[in-house]
């Protein structure tokens, strides 16, 4: 994890391999952004014009690297666009200073030390900027470089290019309690967010749902968090006809994980499930070629439900919060579920498989009894669900269902609040005759279009009578298959941890909308 410090020190005088600067995008040409005060006097005050000659126009994410003239104490200066200039009395986006910050990252992997002269008027744009930072320093690198070791030298011996591997922010004074609990916040979240992304990028073969269940449960304990593992045995015994339905076609058995943080003066109680189908290749409704490559992807919502609960509890946060992870891989076999196939999920309820590609719905409808088997104050479960809500809100923005629309309205707010796009979604009662069966109570199959409603509505079948709950889908920006942006990268995204957290703070002070 790449380090971060606050330093009250000047621009020109602190000593680092970089100097990130921000720039914004005036009427008339590139504007310096407060912070780089120092910088723009080193440079006889033209670093705009320098900037506007090069090409720059100060758009959000771009860069633009300088060396740096007399008067500095770096070698190079890096010059990161914020995007339009605020309006007058107005500061700068929070989401604009987490990209920018990110961009920034992205364009010194491979930096030891860099000094970030953004703007940090209060707390929330020193989280925003550390944040940003942090998650723009990603990179997935364990299975890069052959037989050679990461390290000192690895980058010289054909290894891949290391992180940025310290961030200095500039105006953030170290001994101020609020910017410091502003940047502990941030490392904890930023933390836990790239974990999550390593959970998403380690190949299937090596992230089984045992071996995810090993690692929630070592993480778990080691930060005292209570854990409970139903490995195949107990899940058969315990009637768990959904999730055993999916995992029956692998070698690799299904696990459903529970980790349970508690604190002595929580008042309220959250619950959340996250779907973790470690590889799915659809099973007998085998997906195509073309659809199965990024499939490791499929287990993001348990990764974002894992790694949620443990920045809760590093947190400290008054709020009990337990997590669910429904863990299987889908496979076709000899012994797989075959569509036609009929199961008693551990509701109770039994459902006609049509398609057993549809199988995340199936291993969260019995995640989602069990969580209600609590009472807790709401459930949140959180899934790849659906392609069909990818074609609707695009790769980059999640969707949320609820049966409640005041608590849709919060988790919308929230994500948004965070930097986490997002867009609430309704659940047509119209949709659901769609999954009526002549042969059980419900099929995992109804209309195809409205496909991740009709998703969204079986859930809802799942969840324990009074007990608030929303759905959120982010089948879209969970894998992110283009080039990297702002502060994210190719490949896993660690959606929704951050809507998580910040869920989980505003229950913890009563301010829930």
């Amino acid at each position: 994890m790449t380090a971060l410090t606050l330093s009250t020190a000047g621009a020109a005088t602190l000593r680092a391999d970089a100097l990130v600067v921000g720039v914004a995008k005036g009427p008339k040409g590139p504007v310096v952004a407060a912070g780089a005060e120092a910088v723009d006097k080193a440079y006889d005050g033209k670093l705009a014009a320098v900037l506007d000659a090069l090409g720059a126009s100060g758009a959000e994410g771009e860069t633009t690297k300088l060396p740096a003239p007399d008067g500095l104490k770096v070698p190079v200066v890096l010059a990161v666009g914020l995007g339009p200039v605020p309006e007058k009395d107005e500061s700068y986006d929070e989401e604009a200073l987490r990209r920018a910050a990110g961009a920034a990252s992205r364009a010194l992997h491979g930096t030891k030390k860099a000094a970030f002269a953004l703007p940090l008027e209060d707390a929330s744009a020193i989280t925003a900027v550390a944040e940003g930072a942090l998650l723009g320093a990603y990179a997935f690198t364990a299975y890069q470089g052959g037989e050679k070791k990461a390290g000192k030298g690895a980058e010289k011996n054909g290894g891949p290019k290391q992180p940025l591997a310290e961030v200095v922010l500039l105006g953030a004074k170290p001994r101020d309690k609020e910017h410091k609990a502003a940047v502990e916040r941030a490392s904890i979240v930023a933390t836990e967010v790239n974990i999550a992304r390593d959970l998403i990028n380690t190949p299937p073969n090596d992230l089984t749902p045992e071996a995810f269940a090993a690692v929630a449960s070592a993480t778990a304990k080691e930060h005292g968090i209570k854990v409970q593992v139903l490995d195949e045995k107990a899940l058969t015994k315990g009637g768990f006809g959904g999730i055993m339905g999916v995992g029956k076609g692998s070698e690799n058995p299904p696990r459903l994980v529970k980790i349970a943080y508690t604190h002595p003066d929580a008042e309220k109680h959250l619950a959340f499930v996250g779907k973790g189908i470690t590889y799915d290749s659809g099973g007998i409704s085998l997906k195509p070629a073309g659809h199965n490559e990024t499939m490791k992807c499929d287990m993001s919502g348990a990764a974002a439900v894992f790694t949620s609960v443990v920045a809760v509890a590093k947190l400290g946060l008054p709020v009990n919060v337990t997590g669910w992870l429904a863990l299987a891989e889908n496979m076709p076999s000899g012994s797989a579920t075959r569509p036609g196939d009929v199961l008693r999920m551990y509701s109770g309820k039994t459902v006609e498989v049509l398609n057993t590609d549809a199988e995340g719905r199936l291993v969260l409808g019995d995640a989602l009894t069990k969580a209600s088997e609590e009472n807790p104050d709401a459930i949140v479960d959180v899934a790849t669900l659906t392609g069909a809500m990818v074609l609707a809100l695009g790769n980059r923005t999640f969707g949320i269902m609820a049966n409640d629309d005041a608590f849709r309205t919060s988790i919308h707010e929230i994500a948004e609040e965070v930097g986490e796009a997002s867009w609430p979604m309704p659940l047509p009662a119209d949709l659901r005759k769609g999954m009526d069966s002549p042969t059980a109570d419900i099929a995992n199959m109804g209309e195809r279009m409205g496909g991740g409603l009709v998703a969204g509505l079986f859930l809802q079948e799942f969840v324990g009578e009074g007990i608030t709950w929303a759905h959120l889908d982010i089948a879209g920006p969970a894998f992110h298959e283009g080039a990297p942006y702002g502060y994210t990268p190719k490949g896993g995204t660690g959606s929704a941890v951050r809507t998580l957290v910040r869920l989980a703070e505003r229950t913890a002070t009563g301010d829930l909308g």
